[in-house]
């Protein structure tokens, strides 16, 4: 895939994103409840590629259960929504409710990642500062790499955005065999976030 090839095709996705954001109603639901919305995650960074997938934190206080689940409710009666799944972390330090949904934008099924975060802890605004920093310091040749390298992923692989960036970023990695053999190696190491 040639460099003109791997751009257009990054932003021909990310623009049919941004359509599935704005279609779906997702961020205005949570919006309309109080909470302050963030788009995170590759999108934001410019580098989603193949992966159908949307990241959103959203911010309010006082966050439980019952408030929480009262959003995805409302958020159950999208059309398009077809599946919602829910990870507890409000008894942990992250202090949020994460949030999967299937949504099916013209027969495409679409993730939206939604981590509902308490106002004021720890990780409010954690990973858009780790998103800015990696735009402040990635090079356009390290952006065409980390585009490659996740249009060559096969799609039976689970690697983390963030891997990719790391990978690119921090250490050089630049194909993808040197990229699996990196994966290996830095998924022995005890889980950390990784920010340039």
């Amino acid at each position: 895939m040639s460099r003109v090839e791997i751009f257009e095709r990054a932003i021909a996705n990310q623009k049919r994103a941004r359509s599935v954001l704005s279609q779906s109603g997702i961020a205005e639901v949570w919006k309309s409840n109080g909470c302050r919305v963030n788009l995170i995650g590759s999108l934001r960074m410019g580098l989603l590629a193949s992966h159908r997938d949307i990241d959103l934190h959203v911010y309010s206080k006082g966050v439980t259960e019952e408030n929480s689940f009262a959003i995805a409710a409302q958020i159950s009666k999208i059309p398009g929504v077809t599946e919602i799944k829910c990870i507890n972390g409000l008894h942990t330090h992250e202090r949020c409710m994460a949030w999967h949904i299937s949504y099916n934008f013209d027969g495409e099924i679409w993730q939206f990642d939604v981590i509902h975060i308490e106002e004021g802890t720890y990780y409010d605004g954690f990973f858009e500062r780790m998103a800015e920093r990696i735009m402040e310091v990635m090079t356009p040749v390290q952006k065409e790499t980390i585009l490659r390298l996740k249009f060559e992923t096969s799609t039976d692989k689970l690697y983390h955005g963030v891997e990719y960036y790391e990978a690119v970023i921090a250490d050089g990695v630049d194909n993808m065999p040197d990229f699996e053999k990196w994966i290996v190696e830095h998924r022995k190491k005890p889980l950390y976030y990784w920010t340039p």
